[in-house]
This record gives C-alpha cells, structure tokens and sequence, in this order.
C-alpha cells in the first residue's frame, strides 16, 4: 500500500481537486491519501481566532462569511450532479454552522485547535464526495479516530498503529481511502494538532504504522531544488536524496518538506518520492538510504533565528557549565540550532522566541548575557561531505563577501552551518549558486 499526501495548493480549487483524482487513477494499488486543508483556509482561520481573541467579532463575522462563500464556488464548480451539489453544501453549511457558534458565542483560545481542524475535515469531505460522483469505491477514514499525542505533542506510535490497523481491517474490501492531514487527539482526548506542515507527517507516521512500500509528498513543486528558488534563479531539482540530507534540508529552511516527517519513514525504511501535482510526470526527489557521498546537493536558509552569548569567566577549566546552561533551553521546551563555545562563552541559536525574555532572565544567573536577532542560518548539505577535503575552504571562499557571526562544523557530517545575518542571505545564496553550483 501506498501513502499519497497532497498539500494545500494540490487542493487549492475545484480544479486542483479534479486533476488530483485523476492522479490517483494513474497509481494503481491500494492507497490512502492524506489531504490538507485548501490553501488559504488555514491562515483564514487563524485570523478569525486572533479577531475572536481580540473580541472583533464583527471582523470575524466578516471573515466567516468571505470564507464560506468561497467555499460554495468551490461546490458549485467540484460537483456536477444536483444531488452531489446538495450534498457538499450540506458539508459546508455542517462545518460553518459550527463556526459561527464559535464566532457568535463566548470565544475560548482552547477552542482554536478545533476551529483550525475545520480546513482538513471540509477538504477530505468535499473531495471524498467527488471521488463518490466520479464512480470511485474510497472510504473516508477520520484521522481524528486514530492519529493521537502524547503530553509531549509526540505520536502515541502503537496507538496509531493499532487504531488505524482495524480500520483497514474492517474495510479490507476497499483500496482507496482517504484521511486528513495535520489533525490528531492529544492525551486529553482533545482535537490537537501537529502543527504547520504537519500533513506530511501524518503521512510519514500512517506510512510507518502499515509499512507502505512508498510515501509520496505532492505539492506544487517538482521536488527538493538545490537551492531556494524563491530567491535564486536558476535552480535545479535534485533527483535523490538520504533521508540524512532531506532531514538536513528540511530543517534548515528547505519549505518542500515538514522537519519531522523524515523521521518516521527513515524508521521503517520507507522510501519517500517529492512530487509536483503540476507536472506529475516529472520526476521529482526520491529520499531513501541511498546517496551519492561527498557531493553537495543543496543549499538552505532558514530565517528568524536568533543568537544567545553567554559570557563567563566560571567557564574556564571548569565542568557542568553547559549542563546548566541546557538545563534553562530544556526548561523551557526551546530547541537549540546550533551551539559554539570558547574559553570564556558560549553561543546557541534558536528560532523559537515564546520564552524568550525568561530564557535570558534564568541566563543571568551564570553570566553576561547578549541576543542578537534578524539572523539567518544557511545550511550547506550533502551526505558525508564533513569527511571531504576542502568543502569549508569551499564554503568560506562563497561567503567571502558576506559577515558570518557562527560557524557549525562537524557536528554533522552531512552539513556545514553558517550564521550570517539575514541581511546577507539572498546574496550568500546567490554566491553559493555561483561558486558551487555553477549556476
């Protein structure tokens, strides 16, 4: 069995959903298609819950009813037949009922989980009635029922492979299901999430627990580039990848692909293809345990970061430090990018700024603090490429133009990690396209 996940744009109109049912057609086999919400719905989302924060409920109103009449456009294009047309905007009139009781009643922030939810759950309904028109024998499986968290916000994995096991179980006579992205249960019971990107973990995770023979990630572009076309031109596709090199990548700012959702797939060693619902014949990226050693592949830049320096004279000569120095990010549930250290100070990089000011305020027990923000980590990945001679003097030659405020080297063989404020980053990976790439 396969796992197909189509994102948010692949979704994005009446249009994209009728070109991602005949997608499904061109791969035969049992599937399950794990969909985003429609682009745009989201953010939408989000906005009303910031306005019903703020008590603007006169702009969520406003919101909702926008939102709600670009969803009947998109029944009246999807559909056809008058009693799937009856049908999907009976699936609108369901969801946005709810809304506005949201909208009109007393707004809780613990309510958002659920609101946010709504964009996946319209999606997968309104495509799963289409595929129903179309004469396709597909199950709607709620992700609700089997996807769930743990107080940490990480996957109950046995959970998720025992719950969604059954349910195949009980429909084995199907082989086309269809599921939602994003969405899952917390240890509560309570609708959650797995955060932005999370429908390509969802589809890492379900293609764990029925050990797929492959994981496709369907988005509008035709798989990882080797470097952010966003900013640079040209750019190139690259053919294959180690999930060391795609973890790597994701990470560190390539937008193709969620952070998390390697993990799972390189677990069960599930081979995962990128792929372009745009151009579905193009062959995209395929990620597995297998790479070409010591070649760059790719640049990344991931932006919002921000620089701790903690300077102290107690550092020198002495042990337990840095333990306690962790301890304060670990306290605070804050990631660490990158870290360097001297005699006398230590700096960390993290682009999560929530704790933020109580980070620093704890710091100050153990020396001089200073956070520098508005900085960019540029990551450049290629599997083994730390065991290669002259990749830093290569790296250091491109930047030569370029103020670099922390290196990382040799923490991973796979990636050399360069802070440089973000200021100079389009033209960091301009010169990286030039000087490595030839481009």
């Amino acid at each position: 069995m396969k796992v197909l996940k189509f994102g948010g744009t692949s979704v994005g109109s009446a249009e994209r959903m009728k070109h991602v049912a005949d997608i499904l057609m061109q791969h035969p086999g049992n599937k399950i298609v794990v969909l985003s919400a429609m682009a745009g719905t989201t953010n939408k989302l989000v906005s009303l819950c910031s306005y019903l924060n703020q008590g603007n409920k006169s702009a969520a109103q406003e919101l909702l009813w926008a939102l709600e009449q670009d969803y009947k456009k998109t029944v009246d294009e999807l559909f056809e037949k008058k009693d799937f047309i009856k049908s999907g905007n009976e699936v609108i009139d369901e969801h946005f009922s709810y809304l506005r009781e949201v909208a009109l009643g007393e707004y809780n922030p613990r309510m958002e989980k659920t609101v946010l939810a709504q964009g996946e759950l319209l999606s997968t309904k309104l495509f799963h009635l289409l595929l129903s028109e179309q004469g396709k024998d597909a199950a709607l499986i709620p992700a609700l029922d089997f996807m769930k968290i743990n107080e940490d916000s990480e996957p109950e994995i046995n959970y998720i492979k025992s719950k969604l096991g059954n349910q195949l179980k009980d429909m084995a006579s199907k082989s086309l299901f269809i599921t939602q992205g994003f969405i899952c249960r917390n240890a509560f019971g309570e609708i959650d999430n797995l955060k932005r990107g999370g429908s390509d973990y969802t589809a890492s995770l379900i293609g764990s627990a029925i050990s797929a023979t492959e994981i496709q990630i369907w988005t509008d572009i035709d798989g990882m580039h080797n470097n952010d076309p966003r900013y640079v031109e040209p750019t190139k596709p690259i053919s294959r990848l180690s999930y060391d090199e795609a973890a790597e990548l994701a990470y560190f700012g390539a937008k193709i692909l969620h952070p998390s959702s390697i993990l799972p797939a390189r677990f069960a060693n599930i081979p995962v293809k990128l792929k372009n619902t745009l151009k579905p014949d193009a062959e995209g990226t395929l990620i597995s345990s297998d790479s070409e050693k010591g070649k760059i592949k790719a640049i990344a830049a991931k932006d919002g970061i921000v620089a701790i320096t903690i300077k102290s004279s107690r550092m020198l000569m002495a042990y337990g430090f840095l333990r306690a120095i962790f301890e304060v990010f670990e306290r605070y549930k804050t990631p660490i990018d990158l870290i360097t250290t001297s005699e006398v100070a230590v700096s960390v990089t993290i682009d999560d700024t929530t704790n933020l000011d109580a980070i620093v305020d704890d710091l100050r027990t153990y020396g001089m603090v200073e956070v520098d923000d508005q900085l960019s980590i540029v990551s450049v990945v290629g599997n083994s490429i730390g065991d290669q001679k002259g990749v830093a003097n290569m790296v250091m030659h491109a930047l030569k133009d370029v103020s670099i405020r922390m290196i990382s080297y040799g923490g991973s063989k796979h990636n050399v990690s360069i802070l440089i404020p973000t200021e100079y980053k389009q033209a960091a990976l301009k010169s990286f396209n030039k000087e490595i790439f030839k481009l």
